[in-house]
């Protein structure tokens, strides 16, 4: 398994502040949850992301899949942090933990509520242990 990746306190404390002004621009007229995400990618660019909801619910999208989704669509796919606010500091929800999975077990994911104080810091893993990700679909499977 890869070694988790470390960030220093100014790159942690850029991400909060980018997450908490991306959580401004959330789209939340149902729940009133506001969220936001920064992403930080291997070469250094930052991504935000905000939760946009719809009436359909279904169709609403959480801010982690915002950023990781804007950095995948300019060809990026490999990232270091993401930083994801929110009023409680609550965790990020199972589908956008698989979507972190996708692009790095070794991701350091810290959540802070809306003044900035970590709720949680560490490497994906810890919040998706024995995650389901690329490596599994690359594994021979034997049929029975």
């Amino acid at each position: 398994m890869p070694k988790p990746i470390s960030i220093s306190d100014e790159t942690r404390s850029k991400l909060i502040t980018a997450a908490q002004q991306a959580r401004q621009k959330a789209y939340a007229p149902y729940s009133h949850y506001l969220v936001g995400a920064a992403l930080l990618t291997s070469n250094g660019e930052l991504y935000l992301g905000c939760n946009i909801e719809n009436a359909a619910y279904s169709p609403t999208i959480c801010a982690e899949r915002v950023a990781i989704f804007k950095a995948v669509s300019e060809g990026i796919q490999n990232f270091d942090a993401i930083a994801i606010v929110t009023a409680n500091g609550s965790a990020p929800c199972g589908v956008c933990r698989q979507v972190m999975q996708e692009f790095g077990q070794e991701m350091v994911v810290i959540v802070a509520n809306a003044e900035g104080q970590v709720t949680f810091e560490g490497p994906l893993t810890e919040l998706l242990p024995r995650g389901f990700g690329p490596d599994q679909l690359q594994q021979d499977h034997a049929t029975p």
